[in-house]
C-alpha cells in the first residue's frame, strides 16, 4: 500500500484506502480555460499514478479486477479507449459467470421444488444475463478505436429558383 494512499485516506477518519475515492476538477476561474474537465476514481489508483510520477517509476499495468465493485473503479479511472474495451470485455465475462450462477439457482430451485414462477423467473434471468454479456462482447469493439468524425451531410442541389417554381391554381381568379 502507497504512503500516498494512507495520507489521503486519513483525510476521513477511520476510513481505509480501499474505501476511498478522489474526485480531480478545476476550479471555477479556470473553467473557460480547461472546460469542466474532472476525473476520480479510487484513491489507491491515484497514488500509485502519483507515486509513479514523481519518482519515475512504471505504472504497473496489473490484470483488470474481477470484483464489480473494483471494475466499476477501475472504469472511473479509465486513459484509453482500449482500456475502456478490457473493462467491457471483463464485465462481459462476469455477466456470464453470473448467468452460471443463475442457472445453478434455477436447477436449485428445481430439485427443491420450489414454485414454478421462481424457475421460471431465474431462468429468464440468466437468458436475460447471457443476452448482456453478449452484446457488451459486440459493443465493445466499438471502443478499440477512436469514433470515427462525423461526416457533412449532403445538401440535394435546387434544380430551380424559387421565381420558376409554378404556383398550383385553385381555378379561381379575383
Amino acid at each position: 500500500m502507497h504512503d500516498f494512499a494512507r495520507v489521503l485516506a486519513a483525510q476521513i477518519p477511520g476510513a481505509v484506502p480501499r474505501d476511498v475515492t478522489v474526485h480531480f476538477a478545476v476550479r471555477r476561474r479556470a473553467e473557460a480555460r480547461h472546460g469542466r474537465r474532472g476525473r476520480g476514481g479510487p484513491v489507491t489508483v491515484y497514488a500509485q499514478a502519483l507515486h509513479s510520477q514523481l519518482y519515475g517509476l512504471p505504472v504497473d499495468e496489473g490484470p483488470l479486477p474481477t470484483a464489480l465493485d473494483a471494475l466499476l473503479q477501475a472504469a472511473h479511472t479509465a486513459d484509453s479507449l482500449d482500456q475502456l474495451g478490457a473493462i467491457l470485455e471483463q464485465l462481459a465475462e462476469q455477466l456470464r459467470n453470473a448467468a452460471e450462477i443463475l442457472e445453478w439457482a434455477r436447477d436449485h430451485a428445481h430439485w427443491r421444488r420450489l414454485p414454478d414462477s421462481t424457475w421460471e423467473w431465474l431462468r429468464d434471468a440468466t437468458d436475460r444475463t447471457r443476452d448482456l454479456g453478449e452484446g457488451l462482447d459486440t459493443v465493445r469493439s466499438a471502443f478499440a478505436a477512436e469514433p470515427p468524425q462525423p461526416q457533412p451531410v449532403p445538401r440535394p442541389a435546387a434544380t430551380h429558383t424559387a421565381a420558376a417554381t409554378p404556383v398550383p391554381s385553385t381555378g379561381r381568379h379575383r
